[in-house]
């Protein structure tokens, strides 16, 4: 009896083992995302649920019944939708993942500059040569095509196929917090008037009168609407911090770099400074990669292909 349970008992280790192994080489070679966090996209989610809750629960019905305009008071619902489709297509979207069976395509695609990306590197995990422009996320275990960075609000990494959606989730986004902002911005105003507030006067703790400023007009908004205003105040935060970020990845989609490019250049300083190369020579570092404004913006929705790549040469 002894002897058919511990014969059972290994047989259930060593099955329960190898349904292990079996699911962690599924995982690895069907989905190299399989091991990202979701807790930034709930954390995203949740923000934008707390935020459209209160514009819809104060802000919407307040304007309806100020008789502002539908098509404004609908503007963030339209543009949410148009968010939250840029965001399923950038975070479900391949963003160029190097495999062995397009690694011979993708390699010609950019050529070295020599500074920032040099020929023959090899990805000790990959096991492959590094393709300019690529670079191996650690997240995503894996190397990426045109690596821009590893976005943990998409859950994805942003590299050549997926650069046009979260370009255009990036700057959805920016409009959609400017949108709220202003709506919220535009109902104060109208509250302060119709209330006639600012022609008023009040009186402090020591019996004096004074002029309504701007500072109690502030404290007043805050006692009657204070989820309302601190609401304004975090999106009018949001606009401008994403209004930023929008500015600097419009100038890399512009100049045709990457976050990542951008980065490792600062390293050897603006593109007039010599740098020192392994071979004991003097060159001028410059992007190689930019082809005129037009040509580089157009390149974020349409990836070139060795084909491409051809023909210009």
């Amino acid at each position: 009896v002894c002897f058919a349970f511990r014969a059972a008992h290994s047989k259930c280790l060593l099955a329960e083992c190898f349904g292990a192994y079996c699911c962690g080489i599924f995982c690895h070679r069907l989905s190299p995302f399989c091991y990202r966090s979701c807790l930034f996209v709930a954390l995203h989610v949740a923000l934008q649920a707390a935020v459209y809750g209160e514009y819809t629960w104060e802000v919407f019905v307040y304007c309806w019944e100020l008789q502002f305009h539908l098509l404004l008071l609908l503007l963030p619902y339209l543009l949410l939708a148009g968010n939250m489709g840029c965001f399923i297509l950038c975070s479900r979207a391949n963003p160029g993942i190097i495999t062995k069976s397009n690694h011979a395509s993708l390699v010609k695609i950019y050529a070295y500059d020599g500074v920032l990306f040099q020929k023959g590197v090899v990805c000790p995990t990959c096991n492959m040569e590094k393709p300019a422009r690529s670079k191996h996320c650690s997240f995503c275990s894996a190397c990426v095509h045109r690596f821009d960075h590893h976005c943990v609000w998409v859950n994805n990494c942003i590299g050549a196929f997926n650069a046009k959606y979260f370009f255009l989730y990036l700057f959805s986004l920016a409009a959609t917090a400017a949108a709220i902002a202003t709506i919220t911005a535009a109902f104060l105003i109208q509250v302060v008037l119709l209330s006639n507030m600012m022609h008023g006067s009040y009186i402090d703790e020591q019996g004096q009168e004074h002029a309504v400023e701007i500072l109690f007009l502030v404290q007043h908004l805050f006692l009657t609407f204070p989820r309302v205003v601190f609401m304004l105040g975090f999106v009018i935060l949001l606009t401008l911090v994403l209004g930023a970020y929008c500015c600097f990845n419009l100038y890399l989609a512009l100049t045709n770099q990457t976050s990542n490019e951008w980065y490792k250049s600062r390293r050897y300083g603006c593109s007039r400074r010599l740098t020192l190369q392994p071979h004991d020579r003097q060159v001028v570092y410059k992007n190689i990669y930019s082809k005129g404004v037009w040509m580089n913006l157009k390149e974020i929705f349409k990836p070139p292909t060795v084909l491409e790549r051809k023909k210009t040469t």
